[in-house]
């Protein structure tokens, strides 16, 4: 049986390291679908879009997690990311001293269909299930990270994927 590495991508904090509530909504997705035998590997690094703290998404993300009862002992080293490429990227990196795993990368909803896009090209050998969560957000927020997230796959499907 394959062993489950939950990944669960970086998302906005605040300067001072507050998560938001698309951070939240990911990782209590996360705390909720955790079994016994998952790894967990967590991305995010610093960025002016989504990371301008002292400390590193993924530590945050960690510490949260380790918070609402995840034993530290199955986290994966850190994927210090700063976009979406770059998460799967550098979780190739990670993932490749690993046999027999399935990947449940854990996203939102508006981000879901171009995380799906990078992932299969780039960990293309690899089992995936991919986790929209929803996230909440008022109207006028969703509607403009979907409009976003529309550009960036067109840009995707016109330029190729650069990595």
């Amino acid at each position: 049986m394959k062993k489950e590495v939950l990944i669960i991508l970086g998302s906005p904090n605040s300067p001072s390291g507050k998560l938001s509530d698309i951070s939240l909504c990911r990782l209590n997705y996360c705390v909720n679908h955790y079994k016994t035998g998952n790894l967990i590997l967590c991305t995010g690094g610093w960025g002016e879009h989504f990371n301008t703290s002292e400390h590193a998404h993924a530590l945050l993300a960690k510490q949260y997690l380790i918070e609402n009862g995840i034993p530290e002992a199955v986290f994966l080293d850190f994927a210090l990311s700063g976009n979406t490429v770059e998460d799967a990227v550098k979780a190739k990196e990670i993932l490749s001293a690993l046999e027999n795993i399935k990947l449940t990368i854990i996203t939102s909803d508006y981000h879901v269909n171009r995380v799906n896009l990078i992932f299969n090209e780039i960990l293309k050998n690899y089992t995936m299930d991919f986790i929209g969560v929803k996230s909440n957000l008022d109207k006028d927020v969703y509607d403009a990270l979907e409009l976003h997230e529309t550009k960036a796959i067109n840009a995707i499907i016109e330029n190729g994927l650069y990595y």
